[in-house]
């Protein structure tokens, strides 16, 4: 493969891909990834542009967002397809002027269409390039098998979940300091769960969602796909200190907590500390 398939934004898109389904974090087309392109990425893959397809509505709007581009997942594609083919399983739209229809101006072939979940993964978008001055370019949705478990023991509230895996991996404090939030299960794909998480992911990088998955976010890819990575690590530690049966004898106390948070010059969310 050439041309398109050179430009670094494509590439770094097929390797979260590929990374996350080598962890098993995307079982059939389980998950969705989308990333909002910058103007240089745009220009890169422009030769490679075809005859844009019909708009299609989204069914919300976010002006901070007209005539960007997204790269995004298909839906009931699969990640593991990603790297073998990938102008089926992913694409290219462009939003219109109204930031409330896309079109399709690269891959998704033989039918596809974008994620299903790209109206809750544009209206989250929107909030992230808010909150963080347009920084923020990927949003990454898998499910991670420790996660999801946590979310069957663990009172559902942002506090708990924050503090069992701040407490579980020393690194955690220093990747996410304000924590994560937490929304109750509700129906997938649906403009309910979208509305929620878009509330937390105006405090939050990333929100778990019970019994479903993780939704995480960040600048580029790496530092989306590490903070889901990390996340779901301390999880696994937490849930194999749960799996000796035996006492928790000594943690991370909520003083060393805050001494993380000063060494590396981080501000921890206080509201979840004693």
């Amino acid at each position: 493969m050439s041309g398109i398939y050179d430009v670094p934004c494509v590439q770094g898109f097929i390797r979260i891909c590929m990374d996350g389904w080598e962890q098993g974090w995307h079982e059939r087309n389980g998950g969705n990834l989308t990333y909002r392109m910058s103007e240089e990425d745009v220009e890169a893959c422009r030769p490679y542009f075809k005859t844009p397809g019909d708009w299609v509505d989204m069914g919300v709007r976010a002006e901070n967002q007209a005539c960007e581009y997204f790269m995004t997942t298909g839906s009931g594609r699969y990640f593991r397809n990603t790297a073998l083919f990938p102008d089926e399983t992913f694409g290219i739209v462009e939003i219109n002027d109204r930031g409330d229809a896309w079109r399709i101006v690269w891959g998704l072939e033989n039918g596809a269409r974008p994620t299903s979940e790209f109206p809750a993964h544009f209206m989250n978008h929107s909030v992230r390039k808010e909150v963080t001055g347009g920084t923020n370019r990927v949003i990454y949705h898998c499910h991670p098998v420790n996660v999801i478990a946590l979310t069957f023991i663990l009172p559902l509230t942002d506090r708990d979940f924050s503090r069992v895996l701040w407490q579980s991996m020393t690194e955690c404090p220093v990747i996410f300091p304000e924590g994560v939030g937490v929304v109750e299960w509700m129906v997938p794909g649906g403009p309910e769960i979208a509305l929620a998480t878009c509330e937390l992911m105006k405090k939050y990088q990333a929100a778990i969602w019970a019994h479903h998955g993780l939704f995480a976010s960040g600048p580029d890819f790496d530092t989306a796909f590490g903070l889901a990575h990390t996340i779901e690590k301390s999880a696994e530690i937490y849930m194999h200190i749960l799996s000796t049966g035996q006492p928790v004898r000594q943690t991370i106390t909520d003083d060393d907590l805050r001494a993380v948070g000063k060494a590396f010059g981080v501000t921890m969310n206080e509201a979840f500390l004693d």
